[in-house]
C-alpha cells in the first residue's frame, strides 16, 4: 500500500453582515477543526461578510493567495448574498472547490439557524453556470459537521488531480503487437488529465543493461531468492537477465522522473531480448514503487496512476479471459504485484509456445470486494468504465500453450454487481485495473472533476 501525502486545502467561511459574528466565527472554526481532525492540512482565513466596501473579500483573497493548496472549501455558516461569495473566490476559479453549507443549532426544543442552505441553494446553480468545478455538500440539524467526511473525500480527489498534472509515464517501445486500444493522443491526454508520456527505444534499455554492475545484480538476486517461492532453484544465472532489465529501467525512471512504465513485451523483450519481462516488472512495482503494465498500454498506465493517487493501492492490471453467465474470469499471463498476493509470492520456471523459459508468477490473488476500472478515449474525448463485484478464488483453469503441466495463472472470478452482458457491451480493453473495496465514488468524482465521462453499465456510452 502506498502512502499518499495529506491533501492541503484552503478554507474560507462566509456569513451575512447582520448575522451574529460570534456564531459565524464559532461554527466556521468548528468546521475547519473537523477537517483537521480527519487528517487534512488546512490553510484558512477569517470568515467573510458582505461589507459594502468589499474589504473582507479583498483580505481573504490576499491571505489565501499567499500559499498554495489543492482545493478550496467555501463554507457557508449562514445566508450571504451570492455576489460576496463569488467575488471572494473567483481568483481561485482554477482550483477544485467544495461548497459546504453548515446547519443550525438546537436551543432547547427549537432550531436556531442562520439559514446556511439559503446561501448554498442560491449559489449552487450560479457557480455551475460560471464554470466552477465543485462538489456541493451540506449538514443537517441532526448531524452537524458530518459533511466533513465528504469534504475530506473530495480533497483526496482534488489532490489526486493535482498529482496527475505533474506525472510522467515511461513508454519503452511503442504499440506492442500493433494493438489499438493501448494508444493515446498525448496532447489531449496532457490537457484533460495531465500525465506526459516519454517514449524510449528498447535499444537504449538494452544498452543500459550491459553496464549494470555485477554486485547490484547479486544484491537483487539475493532478495528475490529469499522473498519468492519457486518450483526450482532461482539461481543468479537464471535471474540475471530479468534483474538487469529491472535495474536498467529503474535507472532511466529515476533519471527522468517516471511514476509509471510500460514495456514492449511480445514484440520487444520476448522477441528481441529472448526472455519474458515479468520478473523485471514485478521488481519495478514491488521494489521500485512504479506503476507497471505490459504491452505499451498508455491508458492502462494512466488508469493505474489515477487509482494509486486516489486510494494508495497499487492498481494491479489484469486481463479478461472469459465472460461467464454471472461472472468474469480475469488473470495475468505474467505477473501480479506482491500487494495483491494471498500468501507468499510464488513463481515458476516455464515457457509459453516458442518462447524461451522464463520466470512466471503463479501466486494466489487476494479475494474480496473489488472495483474494476479502465480509461478509454476517442480523439480528445475520454471516458472511464467502472464496475464493482465480489472477487472469489477461480475454479481450475489453464491457458492453452504453456509447457505441461500448465500453470494456474494468477486470477480471480469476479461476480459483478451488474449483468455480465451489460458489462461486456461497454468493455474498453483486454486490460482492466483492479483495486480492493468499492472505489466508485472517488473514481466518479475524479472523472467529473477532470471532464471524463463515466460509463454506466445501464446506459449507452
Amino acid at each position: 500500500m502506498l502512502n499518499p501525502s495529506a491533501p492541503r486545502v484552503g478554507f474560507v467561511g462566509f456569513g451575512e453582515v447582520n448575522s451574529p459574528r460570534e456564531l459565524i466565527e464559532r461554527t466556521c472554526a468548528a468546521a475547519q477543526q473537523a477537517l483537521v481532525d480527519r487528517g487534512l492540512t488546512v490553510v484558512s482565513t477569517s470568515p467573510v461578510s458582505d461589507d459594502p466596501e468589499g474589504l473582507n473579500e479583498a483580505r481573504a483573497i490576499s491571505e489565501l493567495s499567499a500559499t498554495d493548496f489543492d482545493m478550496l472549501v467555501i463554507c457557508l455558516a449562514g445566508w450571504i448574498p451570492s455576489h460576496s461569495v463569488i467575488d471572494g473566490v473567483v481568483p481561485f476559479k482554477h482550483k477544485p472547490m467544495v461548497l459546504w453549507g453548515l446547519t443550525g443549532e438546537r436551543a432547547g426544543d427549537r432550531l436556531v439557524t442562520a439559514a446556511g442552505q439559503a446561501g448554498t441553494s442560491a449559489l449552487r446553480h450560479p457557480l455551475s453556470a460560471l464554470g466552477f468545478r465543485f462538489k456541493y455538500v451540506y449538514d443537517t440539524p441532526d448531524a452537524p459537521y458530518a459533511a466533513a467526511e465528504e469534504v475530506v473525500a473530495f480533497a483526496r480527489v482534488a489532490s489526486a488531480a493535482a498529482k496527475l498534472a505533474t506525472t510522467r509515464i515511461g513508454m519503452i517501445g511503442y504499440r506492442d503487437m500493433g494493438l489499438y486500444g493501448t494508444l493515446a493522443d498525448i496532447p489531449s491526454l496532457r490537457r484533460v488529465i495531465g500525465p506526459d508520456v516519454e517514449v524510449v527505444d528498447l535499444l537504449e534499455i538494452a544498452q543500459r543493461m550491459e553496464s549494470v554492475p555485477a554486485d547490484e545484480i547479486g544484491t537483487v538476486a539475493a532478495h528475490v531468492q529469499s522473498a519468492w517461492k519457486s518450483d526450482r532453484p532461482l539461481t543468479t544465472e537464471v535471474l540475471a537477465p530479468s534483474v538487469r532489465l529491472y535495474l536498467a529501467i529503474l535507472s532511466k525512471a529515476r533519471q527522468r522522473g517516471w511514476q509509471a512504465v510500460s514495456v514492449i513485451d511480445v514484440d520487444g523483450v520476448k522477441k528481441l531480448l529472448g526472455f519474458t519481462p515479468a520478473a523485471a516488472l514485478m521488481l519495478l512495482t514491488d521494489l521500485g514503487g512504479l506503476a507497471t503494465i505490459p504491452e505499451n498500454d498508455t491508458l492502462g498506465a494512466v488508469t493505474q496512476l489515477m487509482v494509486r493517487a486516489l486510494t494508495g493501492q497499487v492498481g494491479a492490471y489484469f486481463e479478461f479471459y472469459e465472460f461467464m453467465r454471472d461472472r468474469v474470469l480475469i488473470g495475468v499471463p505474467d505477473y501480479v504485484p506482491a500487494e495483491v498476493v494471498d500468501g507468499p509470492v510464488r513463481v515458476r520456471l516455464t515457457k509459453f509456445g516458442q518462447l524461451s523459459e522464463g520466470v512466471l508468477n503463479v501466486s494466489r490473488v487476494r479475494t474480496g470486494r473489488v472495483t474494476l476500472c479502465r480509461l478509454g478515449s476517442e480523439g480528445d474525448r475520454y471516458f472511464m468504465h467502472i464496475a464493482t463485484g465480489e472477487a472469489i478464488a477461480p475454479s481450475p483453469w489453464e491457458e492453452a500453450g504453456w509447457e505441461p503441466p500448465a500453470p494456474q495463472l494468477p486470477s480471480l472470478e469476479v461476480i459483478l454487481d451488474t449483468p455480465v452482458e451489460r458489462f461486456a457491451q461497454k468493455v474498453l480493453s483486454q486490460h482492466t485495473i483492479l483495486s480492493y473495496g468499492d472505489q466508485r465514488g472517488q473514481l466518479m468524482d475524479l472523472c467529473r472533476l477532470l471532464g471524463i465521462s463515466v460509463i454506466a453499465d445501464e446506459g449507452p456510452i
